[in-house]
């Protein structure tokens, strides 16, 4: 069945536009095709030397994809654009049950339109998985409310386990919202619902517990370093670097000026720029997400106070309760993290954002006969073209009618839904088509733009390119080397080659479909392997190759990524020691760009 995925025979362009997109997980992708553990452990590289600094879930999806169908960047993506069709899809048919088919299918349009989930639909970070996972929790907690709620509320449990196995713990900021639900709005008693709950919470135990104790409880001399820990633990991974670290800073998680530079303030751009109530409003996120943030609030806080006499198991407010605080904490974590934290990490914010908007669009539709049902639907969305207005001005050149066509249809159907409280069927569903014309234009153009682009590199971004922003690719990657990739592709050895950090690493990899090890991990900062190690391997013979990276203006390409380590310091780090010992004991060769020494005796 390879034949099927053939690059050379089977062509869509929005997904091969993207290329391996990020090479750091693609190579952890190609690895899992070649070794079992690899794919098990989601190692960098099938030598098994680290993995990458994230759990495997969202790896073993794309590598039995690749050992199915043969490894291409479309075998390792079209499972990311089927995730984005199931997220839409279940979406809907949540919102659908508790709001009625209308509201399913503008909240899955809604979501399918939001710029960054066209995005990261077609990249291959774990974000795609994440998001269908947390779809799928919420989905069994809204079929909870009909009945079985035990059943369902663990089936719930269990999306959440495997979303930590995906992406740590980002999988549980919307496990307040879920439990807020499972105890307020499902039938039965107190105990019935709090039985529920710790029946979910089992569950959630169970399927995610089950991959940290097989880490535990390996050899730690028969598995990959855990790539990100300090302990060579994923449970400290969790609640270090890519866990607390990320909220609060340290544990690797550079904060302030160290915190990439560039435009956007001590944060850059690319890091999500400054933390404050504006971040998710502001150049890096803005455009990413926010286009119906407005609107989404204005139409949770009047929804809410619609229902705010409703019984206990009131649908509505069941699913604003869970959709709306889903999309508060998920706000609020985001726009006050002190850590790293790039744009495309709010595509876990866009299902409720998309939720929300459509439920409360269609409650108040549903009430228009109502002065203020009108005032608060005009209101919406009055504030979404002068929004989009705002956000469309930050590219003043791409299609610069745009904005003045968005705010002024928008203010102008506003006006006619406040004035019209009457009027034939026809008239009504004109003036229905046009709102959705003018509130979701800006969102909806900014989708189509992103999936013309190529996003290949380690920080997608949506939308058109823009001068003075990390935008499309993010950093450039190494240039390639013809005379390197044939010397590492003539070596046998368990490591055809050794290099820090892992971007010369992981291009090597999938130019040569050998094992290169990425001493240090990600960064180079991570403590594996040591210097004691290295040695052992070059020893043994494991390790044919150290190739040495160059800085930003020198032959080979872009500088490594910067050597940190786990608190942020540069020192003498394992990377550190190898490359001295290399340079010591070793005689350095020029191949192609790039600085290579021979570790065979």
């Amino acid at each position: 069945m390879k034949f099927l995925f053939d690059d050379e025979s089977f062509s869509f362009e929005p997904l091969r536009a993207a290329g391996y997109a990020n090479e750091f997980y693609a190579a952890a992708v190609q690895a899992g095709t070649q070794s079992w553990k690899a794919l098990l452990f989601g190692s960098l590289d099938p030598g098994n030397a680290i993995t990458v600094d994230k759990p495997p879930a969202s790896i073993w999806v794309m590598a039995l994809s690749g050992r199915l169908f043969g490894f291409n960047s479309w075998s390792m993506l079209v499972p990311q654009a089927l995730m984005g069709v199931a997220s839409v899809a279940l979406l809907a048919a949540a919102v659908r049950r508790t709001n009625g088919p209308g509201a399913g299918l503008l909240a899955g349009a809604v979501l399918a339109l939001t710029p960054v989930a066209a995005v990261m639909f077609r990249f291959n970070n774990p974000d795609a998985l994440l998001v269908l996972l947390l779809v799928a929790a919420a989905y069994c907690v809204v079929r909870a409310l009909d009945g079985s709620p035990a059943r369902w509320v663990a089936l719930a449990g269990t999306a959440l386990g495997f979303a930590f196995l995906t992406k740590l713990l980002q999988a549980f900021l919307v496990a307040p919202a879920l439990a807020l639900v499972v105890l307020v709005a499902l039938p039965g008693g107190v105990w019935s619902r709090l039985r529920a709950l710790l029946v979910g919470g089992l569950a959630l135990i169970g399927s995610a517990g089950w991959f940290i104790a097989l880490v535990s409880l390996w050899p730690k001399d028969s598995r990959p370093y855990i790539g990100g820990s300090t302990d060579n633990s994923l449970l400290q991974l969790a609640l270090g670097y890519n866990g607390l670290g990320r909220v609060f800073g340290g544990d690797g998680n550079p904060v302030g000026p160290r915190h990439g530079g560039g435009p956007g303030g001590p944060g850059g751009s690319m890091f999500g720029g400054d933390a404050g109530i504006t971040r998710l409003f502001a150049d890096s996120m803005g455009t990413e997400i926010s286009w119906l943030l407005p609107a989404a609030l204005i139409g949770l806080i009047a929804a809410l106070w619609l229902t705010r006499s409703a019984p206990r198991t009131d649908r509505t407010r069941a699913a604003l309760l869970l959709w709306g605080g889903w999309g508060l904490v998920t706000a609020v974590v985001f726009s006050f993290m002190r850590g790293i934290i790039h744009s495309y990490y709010t595509v876990a914010l866009a299902p409720a954002v998309a939720a929300v908007t459509a439920i409360a669009v269609c409650e108040l539709w549903r009430r228009r006969t109502d002065l203020a049902a009108r005032l608060v639907l005009a209101a919406m969305l009055a504030g979404t073209g002068v929004w989009n207005f705002v956000l469309l001005d930050r590219t003043p050149d791409w299609l610069p009618w745009l904005r003045w066509l968005l705010v002024i249809g928008a203010v102008l159907v506003a006006l006619t839904i406040v004035v019209g409280r009457k009027g034939s069927n026809r008239h009504v569903a004109a003036l229905a088509a046009a709102a959705l014309l003018f509130g979701l234009g800006g969102t909806a153009a900014y989708t189509v733009e992103t999936v013309t682009l190529d996003h290949g590199g380690p920080i997608p971004a949506s939308g058109p390119a823009r001068p003075h922003h990390d935008g499309p690719g993010g950093p450039p990657m190494q240039a390639d080397n013809a005379a390197l990739d044939a010397l590492v592709a003539g070596a046998d050895n368990r490591w055809s080659a050794a290099t820090v950090g892992s971007m010369l690493a992981s291009s090597l990899e999938l130019r040569t479909a050998k094992s290169v090890m990425a001493i240090g991990g990600f960064s180079g900062g991570d403590d594996s392997p040591t210097l004691a190690q290295f040695q052992r391997y070059v020893a043994e013979h494991q390790v044919r190759y150290f190739i040495e990276g160059h800085g930003p203006d020198g032959p080979g390409g872009p500088a490594a990524p910067p050597k940190l380590g786990r608190h942020g310091d540069s020192g003498d780090s394992a990377a550190d020691q190898i490359t001295a010992w290399v340079k010591a004991s070793f005689t350095a060769q020029q191949v192609g760009g790039n600085v290579v020494y021979d570790l065979a005796p």
